[in-house]
């Protein structure tokens, strides 16, 4: 890392290297970058790890490893990386009413470690990093309180609030375009010519809106 710079950590949790939550991912990347910040960006799918083994040595007393995953594997750079870092951008489509596994596997071993069994100290950070969330889904904005997400959303900013983070914002891609030719696939509950409008006039804002929460991440 650059002396005197802050460094913000990207996470893709996206399978595709060039869709929505890629895209959006390096926006806010792109938002940090122009506010001074070092940038830093890994894709969760091409690492090879898994989530919490329930192992407790981040919390053994004989041998506190404090904020540390013991786990050691693919993600363990990745850990390493954000003990450093003054902030992160996670993204992720929804996938079956939750983030992608591999996002979540994410979280279970970055946010366990740094949490303490202490109700009056929660983490073991004294000030964690700052943080954007950014999802990206098929479903209308309106639709989020229907389908549960609304109380999903909140969870996570929930647990990651709990690592003493600056802030920690949320950003959603809703109606987002899943393939770039309909007529290749069988899925007639979608209107193609809809889809198209929502990306050529709701996709760009929100790759504004990433671009913006970056750089105010790169400022927190």
């Amino acid at each position: 890392m650059t002396e005197g710079k802050r460094l913000v950590i990207g996470l893709d949790a996206g399978p595709r290297k060039d869709w929505n939550t890629a895209s959006l991912v390096r926006e806010a990347l792109a938002g940090a970058a122009e506010a001074g910040a070092e940038t830093r960006l890994y894709r969760l799918y091409d690492l090879e790890y898994k989530g919490c083994c329930s192992c407790f040595a981040c919390k053994r007393k004989e041998h506190y490893l404090e904020g540390v995953c013991a786990l050691k594997d693919g993600l363990s750079p990745v850990l390493e990386a954000l003990r450093g870092a003054s902030g992160f951008v996670t993204g992720s489509p929804v996938f079956i009413g939750d983030v992608t596994a591999c996002l979540r596997a994410f979280w279970e071993r970055y946010v366990f470690s740094n949490l303490n069994y202490d109700r009056d100290n929660p983490s073991v950070m004294a000030k964690g990093p700052a943080g954007v969330v950014i999802y990206a889904m098929n479903i209308r904005r309106d639709m989020i309180p229907e389908m549960g997400y609304d109380a999903l959303f909140r969870s996570h900013a929930a647990f990651l609030g709990r690592l003493n983070g600056a802030f920690v914002e949320q950003i959603f891609a809703c109606d987002t375009l899943q393939f770039s030719d309909y007529s290749k696939y069988h899925a007639p509950m979608f209107d193609e010519a809809l889809k198209l409008k929502s990306r050529a006039e709701d996709f760009p804002r929100d790759l504004a809106a990433a671009r913006a929460a970056g750089a105010r991440l790169a400022a927190a």
